[in-house]
């Protein structure tokens, strides 16, 4: 393969740092890591590993495949991001040369779980001197065909993106040497196994890479990946009382079905919700639930399936920058999603599925913070609680509410049927446009201090502001 020399690219690290500071220590230097790699460490102020750190560092650098079951939030991401780039700079360093083509090959579900993945590779690795590359589908088309041309180290994209580039010889894989499939559960769960398989058999024999598999359960297909793309993993697993994160205050509420969202209110009254998300089971009910907060004096936004991709990073991006605190959400929208400092989790309607209801409030308390998680357990979907703790192999703390728990609903007309006539009339006029709202009390603090949806401290009520 040609070979070039490292030369300035936007998703490579600035200036090159030799060594960490001399008097920093951390549990990351008894693994005898590339200076490069701990000085990026130290940038992050990673000082102590998490358990999957601790258990799967070794054996990843030891050079061995490695499969590993962990749920969002544990640190698995810079367990193999640590691995590759370590791995990618000795062989560098043996062999003195620089290729064109890429080393590392990290497959992703979702665009957005691509995107944070290089983005936590681009600053963990900024004083490696490597190169990464995103692709997936929706956008940048250009840009990313440029990256390939210009030549990168490691490829981070979803498997669609990444099988098109392969197919016109534009990724050529015939060096990678070290592979990750993240969150391999939801690859499979979004029916990419075919694109798996056209792309894995298209790379270096098993025998001839290092293969790094992560997932939060491993059920048959992802069994028969390992077997036949992987050579004789280790696998380390987290004991199930850990399946969900530490640091989750977890709290059910059974309710009427038809006094669920006068709780909600009730509960974004009560606490100083800075960055919360709110699960529903359908995007109807996450369309229903945005525009019923947004009428009763909150700013919220809405991510759900049918978003197209530019609306869906621009939703995303308002949220992270704080222009609203509440972001709605449909599960299939969800998946992926990295996003730091989210306070509280509120499930609106209790998943169908027990994965993921750990996957939804794992979205809080991640690396060591802490957060809150509350259920809405109506009569529609509290028959699917059993399944949930049997999953988590433990009950969820619950209570019912007293009155005083729930907030007058300032918008108690607009209901179901009226959603149903107010989004046949904004596709009519412009195609759905109005995710991410204004709604936000308008006095700027908390939804009770004046300007919520419910009663003020004086018993009298508020006009909402309609949007």
């Amino acid at each position: 393969m040609p070979h070039r020399p490292v030369r300035g690219h936007h998703d490579r690290g600035a200036a090159k740092k030799d060594k960490p500071d001399k008097n920093w220590h951390s549990e990351f230097q008894k693994l005898h890591l590339p200076d490069e790699v701990l000085a990026g460490i130290q940038d992050l102020d990673f000082t102590e590993m998490t358990p999957i750190q601790r258990e799967a560092l070794p054996t990843a650098l030891a050079g061995e495949d490695l499969i590993g079951q962990a749920q969002t939030g544990t640190g698995k991401t810079a367990t193999f991001l640590i691995a590759m780039m370590t791995q990618i700079l000795r062989a560098e360093q043996q062999k003195g040369e620089k290729l064109h083509d890429p080393r590392g090959f990290i497959l992703s579900p979702t665009r957005e779980l691509a995107i944070q993945t290089h983005k936590e590779a681009v600053i963990l690795g900024r004083h490696t001197g490597l190169r990464f590359g995103v692709f997936y589908g929706g956008k940048d088309y250009r840009r990313q065909e440029r990256s390939l041309e210009d030549g990168i180290d490691v490829a981070i994209g979803t498997p669609g993106r990444m099988l098109d580039f392969m197919r016109q010889n534009l990724l050529r894989v015939n060096d990678v040497q070290f592979l990750v499939i993240d969150e391999a559960d939801r690859l499979l769960d979004m029916g990419f196994y075919e694109e798996l398989n056209a792309i894995l058999r298209r790379l270096p024999k098993k025998e001839e890479r290092q293969s790094l598999m992560f997932s939060a359960t491993f059920e048959q297909k992802a069994r028969k990946l390992a077997t036949n793309y992987m050579n004789r993993p280790s696998f380390v697993e987290i004991e199930p009382e850990n399946i969900t994160a530490e640091g989750i205050d977890e709290k059910l509420f059974h309710v009427d079905r038809d006094e669920k969202f006068r709780l909600l209110l009730g509960i974004l009254q009560r606490v100083s919700v800075d960055r919360g998300m709110i699960f529903a089971n359908t995007k109807l009910m996450a369309g229903f639930i945005t525009e019923k907060l947004k009428r009763n004096g909150f700013e919220a936004g809405l991510l759900t399936g049918d978003l197209t991709q530019n609306k869906r990073l621009r939703v995303l991006e308002d949220f992270k920058n704080g222009k609203f605190p509440l972001l709605v959400c449909s599960d299939v929208a969800s998946r992926g999603l990295h996003i730091d400092d989210v306070s509280h989790i509120i499930n609106y309607d209790v998943p169908s599925d027990a994965e993921d209801y750990v996957h939804r409030i794992g979205r809080t308390a991640r690396v060591g913070k802490t957060g809150v998680a509350y259920t809405l357990a109506c009569d529609e979907y509290v028959y699917n609680l059993a399944a949930i703790e049997k999953y988590i192999q433990r009950h969820i703390p619950s209570d019912i509410p007293d009155e005083n728990a729930f907030a007058e609903d300032m918008a108690a007309n607009y209901d179901i049927r009226a959603h149903k006539r107010h989004e046949r009339s904004l596709r009519h006029k412009d195609g759905g446009a109005g995710h991410g709202g204004r709604g936000r009390p308008r006095s700027g603090g908390r939804p009770g201090g004046g300007g919520g949806g419910g009663r003020s401290r004086s018993g009298g009520s508020r006009r909402p502001r309609r949007s």
